[in-house]
């Protein structure tokens, strides 16, 4: 089966890229204005090594309105970005919820959050690893609803234990396989190359 994107609404689109497209890695963003925002978007990953930045595809709130996080993000110029464990999959969940701007997630769902730095949002306690990113560019994607964010990294947090003196790093995150989440714990040995 070919499936002419030309001729199918976005919804459609959606649900086959976002099935199709997996594992697809989840950042827990933390933006600030009045209130804390938490949010976690799946249409999100690395874009370059430098400079260092990352991608986040941001839609709307069912009124149409700039979802909070986009707002905090274009108004602030900062966010950071945490990726989220296992342990912390039920307050991720909860934290898609659409809530009114002045009510923060964090404070709604019992989130506790760590200030690692004053110049950046703070970030998700207990989170293996954060970025702490500028925006850098927003992507205008013609009569799209989605908005991409390109964001430059500054600094990033990784947990002791989740890091070696070579620099690798070990982590157990949560990602969306289609509909569902799925913990990335099974890892596969790269076979030599010949």
């Amino acid at each position: 089966m070919t499936i002419e994107y030309k001729d199918i609404d976005s919804a459609k689109r959606y649900k086959l890229m976002a099935n199709s497209v997996i594992p697809r890695p989840i950042a827990w963003i933390v933006t600030e204005d009045e209130e804390i925002n938490v949010a976690p978007f799946s249409y999100f990953t690395p874009l370059s090594s430098n400079p260092p930045v990352m991608i986040v595809s941001i839609g709307h709130k069912s009124s149409g309105e700039p979802k909070d996080t986009l707002e905090n993000i274009r108004k602030s110029k900062k966010c950071t970005i945490c990726i989220a464990d296992d342990t912390q999959f039920e307050k991720l969940h909860f934290s898609s919820k659409e809530l009114e701007k002045n009510v923060s997630e964090a404070k709604e769902f019992d989130i506790e959050l760590e200030k690692i730095d004053e110049d950046f949002p703070p970030m998700i306690k207990g989170t293996p690893t954060a970025f702490l990113c500028e925006f850098y560019q927003e992507i205008d994607l013609k009569q799209s609803k989605t908005i991409p964010i390109i964001v430059e990294i500054k600094k990033q947090f990784i947990a002791d234990k989740h890091i070696d003196k070579a620099l690798h790093v070990e982590l157990n995150p949560l990602a969306r396989v289609g509909a569902n989440y799925a913990s990335m714990t099974q890892k596969i040995p790269a076979p030599k190359i010949p």
